[in-house]
């Protein structure tokens, strides 16, 4: 199969800017190797001598050879950053989020990807049912991690059931290439209660736990209820005493996995901690915080952070009067701060609001969920001082823009006052709040 790709752009003084490549051009092969995406490509142009198979617009093409350095980038860059599409998931998940979204956003939130190439490029977890073969050849020989994997259950009957895909119990053995090649992996299971819960999670774990050391961790994260469920399977959200139950077992399995291990490889995301009413563990439980992006350990960061810039501080009589967003999940702990603050800086009043997702529903209580309408309603006529401070994580990476697509200007217009995003940090939370070197 042949495959093009589209030059976007040239670096000037480059290699590719030398040989006349240009935007608009495409790359056919390297070395007589078809390039099926950017892994390919990035192995390939390593070497010292190059022969560019180059096709120009007007369908001519140009075979260029090339010497240059070891690891030399040519300096293209592609019109896809894969240089391939996306793919996008084959499974019906009855715990799927975006299958719990509202109609009329835009078209990119209903996409759902499911593609290994992303797992080692962004972070994104996978179900494994997309992957072919050549696709774990490509992961070994490439040599590819980590991979982030969705595992749900090892029950090869109920991951068809929960994934609404025939083949979702045979792609576990995918697993047990990659463990073999030694490439290291993650993995999550969003559990739901009365179907991955109790005797399977038990098994669940213990299965997993023969990926060892490969398998580098384990979260296990409550499944995420908004109020768009009609038609979707039922699905009810679990109680302060299952919350209980659930860590009893996380924390049972992690002394017996630390023992053999050294590592406690099974983690509990924060949200059951809160619903359990549980305090928050110790930092060297969470293995170097390898589950950050799955809400495993953020609390308890973000805490340690606080905590070691809180020492710092000395205090003053400083006058300055600001208000803080946040969701109802980590409300109490950002309370708990602020009044250890003003403690130190007795003229500073800081106002929090635990913005209640009405968008999504009660039940979602992240932070990074909240839209800006929702914000712009539940702080319409409130006192919010000289800045409003919120949390990078309600943006979209890079921009200004809430989930709902409602800018920060427009937040700003609303409520008439400055806002300021604050990144994710202790440190950064502190100087936010006190106005001290904040960018």
């Amino acid at each position: 199969m042949r495959h093009e790709h589209v030059v976007k752009n040239i670096v000037p003084n480059s290699i590719a800017d030398e040989m006349g490549i240009a935007a608009g051009d495409k790359l056919i092969s390297i070395n007589d190797h078809t390039i099926e995406d950017v892994f390919d490509y990035h192995y390939y142009i390593n070497d010292e001598e190059l022969v560019l198979l180059i096709q120009k617009p007007d369908g001519e093409e140009w075979e260029l050879e090339i010497e240059k350095d070891y690891e030399e980038d040519l300096g293209i860059e592609f019109c896809q950053g894969l240089m391939d599409e996306y793919r996008s998931c084959r499974n019906k998940c009855v715990f799927c989020f975006i299958d719990q979204m509202p109609k009329g956003m835009r078209e990119t939130l209903y996409f759902k990807d499911d593609d290994s190439r992303l797992s080692f490029l962004q972070g994104n977890y996978i179900t494994l049912t997309n992957m072919s073969d050549h696709d774990v050849e490509r992961i070994i020989k490439y040599h590819l991690e980590p991979i982030n994997i969705s595992f749900h259950t090892t029950n090869p009957e109920l991951r068809c059931q929960m994934l609404n895909n025939r083949f979702a119990g045979d792609a576990l053995k995918k697993v047990d290439r990659l463990h073999e090649a030694g490439i290291q992996m993650n993995g999550q299971i969003v559990l739901c209660k009365g179907i991955n819960d109790k005797e399977e999670l038990e098994k669940s774990i213990h299965d997993l736990t023969a990926y060892l050391p490969y398998l580098q961790s384990v979260s296990v994260v409550p499944v995420g209820l908004t109020k768009y469920r009609d038609g979707l399977h039922e699905l009810e959200p679990f109680t302060k005493e299952d919350a209980i139950s659930v860590l009893e077992t996380i924390e049972r399995w992690q002394k017996i996995i630390y023992e053999a291990y050294g590592t406690h490889f099974i983690h509990a995301g924060d949200e059951w901690y809160i619903l359990a009413d549980r305090e928050i563990p110790s930092e060297d439980t969470y293995d170097g915080y390898l589950q950050l992006e799955n809400g495993v350990g953020m609390i308890r960061l973000l805490l340690d952070e606080f905590e070691d810039a809180y020492k710092e501080l000395s205090g003053d009589g400083r006058v300055r009067e600001v208000s803080l967003a946040t969701g109802v999940l980590a409300y109490p702990y950002l309370k708990d701060m602020l009044e250890r603050l003003q403690l130190k800086f007795p003229n500073l009043k800081a106002h929090l609001y635990a913005i209640h997702n009405e968008f999504f529903g009660e039940r979602i209580t992240v932070s990074g969920l909240i839209t800006g309408n929702d914000l712009i309603r539940q702080l319409q006529g409130q006192t919010l001082g000289e800045t409003l401070l919120i949390p990078c994580n309600m943006l979209r990476d890079g921009e200004e823009v809430f989930l709902d697509d409602v800018t920060v200007a427009k937040v700003n217009e609303s409520l008439q006052v400055q806002i300021d995003i604050v990144k994710s940090s202790g440190q950064d939370f502190v100087n936010a709040v006190i106005g001290e070197n904040y960018e």
